[in-house]
């Protein structure tokens, strides 16, 4: 941890580089290699964690324009997002969750403004050709968009 000095009073405080980081889950294995990653980092910077996962199915991407009933695939992810925030909290980490509706790189990107998140952490897969058009889009469109830095951890095999 980087140690810095407060000049009105005199002592040396930690820096923190990141306050809020958004880590944008996708519900599957890629999470176990992010997360253990990520609580690492947020420990050394004192950084807050906001786990996010966006549903996209039907119901999801027509929830509030239908005036939909939750699916079971969102209260399935709803769960994921707690289960996965109170294994990080067990490790003594401040963590919130949100789950986002529609387009993941859109959701992602509007939690990470809504929400003031400093970094954004996601899971890169390390597709080719083909793979990367269908798979590597999201993570396109965040790390072109985003107005904070974008941290990519390559998923485990």
């Amino acid at each position: 941890m980087r140690l810095g000095r407060n000049q009105r009073l005199g002592r040396t405080l930690p820096l923190i580089m990141y306050h809020k980081i958004l880590v944008a889950l996708e519900n599957s294995r890629a999470d176990e290699t992010l997360l253990p990653h990520i609580g690492e980092l947020a420990k050394l910077h004192g950084s807050e964690l906001l786990l996010v996962h966006v549903a996209d199915g039907y119901v999801a991407r027509n929830y509030e324009q239908l005036n939909l009933a939750e699916s079971q695939e969102m209260k399935e992810d709803r769960a994921y997002l707690e289960s996965s925030a109170e294994t990080l909290r067990r490790r003594g980490l401040t963590v919130n969750t949100f789950l986002a509706l529609g387009d993941p790189a859109e959701g992602i990107l509007k939690a990470a403004e809504d929400r003031q998140c400093d970094l954004i952490a996601m899971t890169a897969h390390g597709h080719r050709l083909l793979g990367d058009l269908l798979h590597g889009s999201t993570i396109n469109e965040v790390r072109h968009k985003a107005q904070v830095p974008v941290l990519l951890v390559r998923a485990g095999k």
